[in-house]
């Protein structure tokens, strides 16, 4: 069996290298990658090079959202066999610190996360991971779908500690990937009214085909007072923010309903804004920020295959293996096109 990956080598570059197969430990099974979805993590650090404190040195296999195959498995393996389908989670933790044992486990400082400096990530055809963060695939969830658990199970992380419940009224700033799929959660969750906010026009459109009640472009109307208008001047029980902009982190507790929650999801260009904190102790709101998930694949998992939630029409388009480097330019160069791309091994 021949490994291949593709290395990002300097910004906005990208190069083939044989590797050899990996080794598993006896807890571990050997997944043969069969699809890969591209996050904006992944475009950021292929354009600028790094992401706040993470810093890419040398070269670096990109990509952590991804589903494949299992053909071996070590000998403390008990409930993966090979030719078992999964999708992989990407951080693999310590489970003995503080937080791994109080069930936090997304927080614990020692996790080695697929293609988070210095460790590579998935583009490749064969990897090692640990059995318990590799999830079977029920036979109707796509290897395209199972790639979604992971930005999924952002959203789901985002609307469950936002509270979201039966008839509320929930904003979303931005209508990426994450956006779309906190979307869709706010949607299972029993939201009623779903106002989503961006500037691109595809994107919006996409989000009220998944289920969005009312849309906004920021760049034709005044977005507070749109909202405002939308929920009667109340604003919305549950206000989460993803598209990382400082204008839009601002206008969230502009829309928030008094006593209601925010949710910073999107990571800001800058690490100190300005927010009027003031205007949000007057309404005894709240805010909440999450960092990755926890204990969610199997629910992101039963939700696709129950068909609760549907992943599948958020991506927009498919690129071969062969042709990684070809999509990633193609991405960055075609954001009004572009809503969630995904690689597929063939």
């Amino acid at each position: 069996m021949e490994n291949k990956g593709i290395f990002m080598s300097g910004t906005n570059n990208m190069v083939w290298k044989s590797l050899p197969m990996p080794k598993i430990q006896e807890d571990d099974v050997l997944v043969q990658i069969e699809a890969v979805g591209v996050c904006g993590s992944d475009l950021h650090y292929y354009q600028y090079g790094k992401i706040g404190e993470f810093v890419v040195d040398g070269d670096l296999i990109l990509g952590h959202e991804a589903t494949g195959k299992v053909i071996e498995v070590g000998n403390n393996v008990k409930n993966l066999k090979v030719g078992d389908r999964v999708a992989l989670e990407p951080g693999k933790t310590c489970g003995k610190c503080e937080y791994c044992k109080n069930g936090l486990y997304n927080l614990c400082p020692d996790v080695e996360f697929f293609a988070t400096p210095p460790y590579h990530g998935v583009f490749t055809n064969y990897v090692a991971h640990p059995e318990d963060m590799c999830f079977k695939l029920p036979d109707n969830v796509s290897s395209v779908e199972g790639a979604l658990v992971e930005p999924l199970s952002v959203g789901l992380h985002a609307t469950g500690l936002g509270g979201v419940e039966l008839g509320d009224t929930v904003v979303i700033f931005g209508t990426g990937c994450i956006g779309l799929s906190t979307l869709l959660a706010s949607k299972a969750r029993g939201a009623s009214t779903i106002i989503v906010v961006d500037m691109l026009e595809n994107r919006l459109e996409k989000a009220k085909k998944l289920g969005a009640t009312h849309i906004i472009n920021a760049k034709e109307v005044k977005v507070v007072e749109e909202i405002l208008t939308l929920t009667e001047q109340k604003g919305a029980h549950v206000v989460i923010e993803t598209a990382g902009a400082i204008a839009t982190v601002k206008q969230t507790v502009d829309v928030l309903k008094t006593a209601g929650t925010i949710v910073m999801v999107g990571m800001t260009p800058k690490d100190e804004i300005e927010f009027n904190f003031m205007k949000l102790m007057n309404k005894e709101g709240q805010i909440k920020t999450i960092f990755r998930y926890r204990n969610l694949y199997p629910v992101a998992i039963n939700a696709i295959s129950s068909g609760d939630i549907n992943v599948r029409d958020i991506v927009s388009h498919e690129f071969d293996f062969e042709n990684t480097k070809e999509a990633f330019d193609y991405i960055i160069k075609n954001p009004d096109e572009v809503v969630k791309a995904v690689i597929t091994m063939k």
